[in-house]
This record gives structure tokens, sequence and C-alpha cells, in this order.
């Protein structure tokens, strides 16, 4: 049987770049996201030029704004839409104007739209961050602009494969995918690009912060109807009990120490879990999911997904998404 493959039109909704999306197309068929990922990554930061970031660049609206008419009935609109949901969502029109008016200034000075990875972000942190970037020169602003572009691109591709892996779980000729763990990828050098100036200074960079979101995020994929969770309760737990982690065979009442609730977006993605910090504490932790509430006829009354942060991983991001039906759900660590 021959199965549907990918087309340069599917990249092109994950990145904006013509080059880009005929590279991925040229070299599918890939065996994972992991794998789709890798080659993303190796295309957008080695073979694509800056001409073609900048197009890609172009494909975006600022935060805060609809997309042009040009891309409203293509999926990258509508993955837009849901990315900046949360900003939306904590949106006044005064912090809306002083989005336009900051886009504004960095269009002029930049020479192109203010990129960011906006899922799950609030407009107050948004806003921070535009004000922060605004700052540094543009040289190291085209760097920071790719690197959040390869973020967008990346949760984009997980969207795309999620889709053809629902299409294919219900009968049509599509390959399925396995959504396996994502490693997120911070580049500290984009070589053949761009060359920094010989005395250029690290000020600039050592300010750029470590961190733009919570060290652990989650969202909630709906397998079963192949579209976003949203409007699920989720809460997010370290272990305090009197052992030094819980045990399988051992019940510590009490061990567990509420952190922080909140409920998925229209994107399934929750809100902020706690504070944006460069360091989260080493540890473990609990997300439980109320997906008795979401699907009150499924097999399932609450989900809740219990990992270890270790001491050497305080600098890492920690993604914990679930992939939800009425009588199964998967999770695994993403970026």
């Amino acid at each position: 049987m021959t199965l549907e493959r990918f087309e340069e039109q599917d990249f092109f909704a994950c990145c904006g770049s013509t080059r880009f999306a005929k590279e991925m197309a040229s070299a599918y068929p890939f065996t994972s996201l992991d794998d789709a990922i890798s080659a993303a990554r190796n295309i957008w930061f080695n073979k694509v030029d800056v001409n073609g970031w900048l197009e890609a660049f172009s494909a975006h609206p600022a935060i805060g704004q609809s997309p042009s008419s040009a891309h409203a009935s293509h999926a990258s609109a509508q993955w837009s839409k849901g990315e900046q949901s949360t900003a939306l969502a904590t949106s006044t029109a005064s912090t809306l104007q002083e989005l336009s008016d900051g886009n504004a200034q960095y269009r002029q000075k930049f020479g192109f739209v203010f990129l960011i990875c906006a899922s799950g972000r609030s407009t107050a942190e948004i806003l921070a961050e535009l004000k922060k970037r605004f700052q540094n020169r543009p040289i190291v602003e085209f760097e920071i602009a790719a690197q959040e572009q390869m973020k967008i691109t990346e949760l984009r591709l997980g969207k795309l494969f999620s889709t053809k892996s629902i299409a294919a779980s219900t009968g049509n000729q599509y390959p399925t995918v396995s959504a396996t763990k994502v490693e997120e990828d911070r580049v500290a050098v984009i070589g053949g690009h761009l060359k920094a100036a010989p005395n250029s200074s690290s000020d600039n960079v050592s300010q750029i912060p470590t961190r733009t979101r919570p060290p652990i995020t989650t969202h909630i994929l709906d397998v079963s109807r192949g579209c976003p969770a949203a409007g699920v309760e989720v809460r997010l737990e370290m272990w305090k009990g009197s052992q030094p982690r819980p045990m399988f065979d051992k019940i510590d009442i009490g061990g567990w120490i509420f952190l922080a609730s909140s409920s998925t977006d229209a994107d399934g993605r929750s809100g902020q879990l706690m504070s944006i910090v460069d360091d989260v504490n080493p540890g473990i932790y609990r997300i439980s999911f109320n997906t008795g509430k979401y699907h009150p006829s499924g097999f399932f009354p609450f989900v809740s997904v219990v990992f270890e942060i270790k001491e050497s991983q305080k600098k890492e991001h920690f993604h914990v998404p679930l992939l939800l039906s009425p009588f199964s759900f998967s999770t695994y660590r993403g970026s």
C-alpha cells in the first residue's frame, strides 16, 4: 500500500521558508518526530541562507495581530492564532497598544518582525522580552530570532505529525509517527550565516535571560478528536515527604506539596505553573490532569505523571505533554 507523503506545503506551514520546505520534502521520509526535528535543525541552520530566514520571519504576524490575508486559509495562520492565545487572553487594550508600538519600533530598528515562541506566554512576559531584546545589536538579535523560529518550527512539526498520526489511526493512508523525546537544542553559534564583529562585546549576549518561560510546562492533545484539549484542569506538585523520594510500595500521606494549578487554553497549553527562574529546584514532580471532567465517560478519572529533575538538569526545560483519548494516554519529555 502506498502511503501519502508529506508535501512541501506541509513543511512550509511549519516554517515559511521556501528553501526549508523543499529541503524537508527532499529529506522525507522520517522515521519519527525526533528524526524530522533533527533534519529540520540541520536544514534551518546549515542550508537555509539569510534570505530564507527573512522569508520565514515575514510569514509571521506581529504578536497581537491577525495573520495577513495571504495566509488566512493556511494551516500556519491557525497555528499562529493558537500560539498567541495565552497572550491575547491576558491582554488589555493598553497592553495591546504597547505591543503594537513596540513591534513597530522593533521592525524599524531591525528590519523584521519581532519573533518569539509565544505558546503559553502572557502579554506581560512577551512585552518584557521585547523590551530586553530591543537593546540588542542587530547581529545578536538576528541570531535570537532564528532560534525562536526554530522553536516555533519544532512545535508545528509536532502538530503536523500528530495530525497525520491521528488520520492514520482512523484509517486514512498517512504514515504513523510515535511521539518520542525531543531534547531542547540551544544553538550557541549560527555557523556560516553571520559573523560577529571582531570587537563585539559579550555583554549584550550575557544580558539575554537563560529562560523566557517557566522551567516546567505542559499541553494536552485530544487524539480522539484530532485537536488540542481546552479547559482541562492541571495541577503541579512537588514531593516533600518523609522519604527522599516516593516509593512504589510505601504510602506517605501528605508527601506531595501543591505548587500551582491552571487550565489549558484553546491551544491545549496550560497557563503558567511556576515562576520563570534560571534554576529549577531538583526533585520529584507530579503533574495531574482532570481528565475525568474532560471525558466524563472515559476510563481515567484523572491522570498523573511523575518525573524527576536532577541537580545536573536544573537549568534545562521540561515540557511534559499528554496525548489523550477516552481509553488511553501517553506522554513524553518534549521541548
